[in-house]
C-alpha cells in the first residue's frame, strides 16, 4: 500500500496528484504522435486525454496489486506540468512493481524525468518495501533505455518483435533494480 505525503518535492520539480487543472498542459503532449510513438496507445484526441485525467485523479495511492499511481511533474519555478511519473503495484507475492515516465519533448534535455523517476523508485523501494521494480521500453526508445541505465537499473531482456505497438512489431526491452542494488547506489543519488 502507498499512499504518499504530497506534494513531493525535488530539487526543481513538484510531484503531486493530477488536478482537473491539468487537462490543457497534459493534452500538449499527450496529443503528439512522437510521444505516442513508442506507447502502447496513439496519440489522443481531447476527449481520450481527458479520460486518461479522470483516471489519474481518481487513484492518488496504490491501494493493491494492480494500481497504477501516476503523478504529475510540475517545474517549481514555473508551475508549468513537464510530464508524468508513474508506479504500478504487478506483484504483492513477488514484492514486484514497474515504473514509467512520459515527459513534454518541450522539456527534454533538462534532467526532469531522472529526477523524478528516482522519487518513484524511492517510493516503490522505501515506502512501499518493493523487492524489484522494473522498467520496459520499446527497443527503438534508446533516450529510455538511456535514462534507465544512468537510474541504475540493469538490462535484463531484449525480447524481438514481441509486440505490436501501432501496427508494426516492435522490440521490448526490459530494465530491473532489486532493492538491495537502490540501497548500494543511494549515496550516489544523494
Amino acid at each position: 500500500m502507498l499512499r504518499p505525503d504530497y506534494p513531493i518535492k525535488t530539487d526543481r520539480l513538484i510531484l503531486r496528484p493530477f488536478a482537473d487543472g491539468d487537462l490543457d498542459a497534459m493534452h500538449t503532449y499527450h496529443q503528439l504522435p512522437e510521444v505516442a510513438r513508442f506507447l502502447m496507445w496513439p496519440a489522443r484526441s481531447r476527449a481520450e486525454t481527458e479520460k486518461s485525467l479522470r483516471y489519474r485523479i481518481a487513484h492518488p495511492t496504490i491501494e493493491r496489486e494492480g494500481d497504477i499511481l501516476v503523478l504529475a511533474v510540475e517545474h517549481q519555478e514555473t508551475g508549468a506540468l513537464v510530464g508524468e511519473v508513474n508506479l504500478g503495484w504487478r506483484s504483492e507475492e513477488h514484492g514486484m512493481a514497474e515504473f514509467g515516465f512520459i515527459f513534454n519533448p518541450a522539456h527534454h534535455g533538462h534532467g526532469y524525468a531522472g529526477e523524478a523517476a528516482v522519487e518513484m523508485l524511492r517510493l516503490g523501494f522505501e515506502r512501499m518495501g518493493l523487492h524489484r521494480i522494473i522498467g520496459r521500453a520499446d527497443g527503438r526508445n534508446a533516450a529510455s533505455a538511456k535514462l534507465m541505465g544512468r537510474l541504475g537499473l540493469r538490462k535484463e531482456a531484449h525480447f524481438v518483435k514481441n509486440e505490436r505497438v501501432h501496427g508494426e512489431w516492435c522490440d521490448e526491452v526490459v530494465f530491473a533494480m532489486l532493492a538491495e542494488e537502490w540501497t548500494a547506489g543511494s549515496a550516489r543519488r544523494g
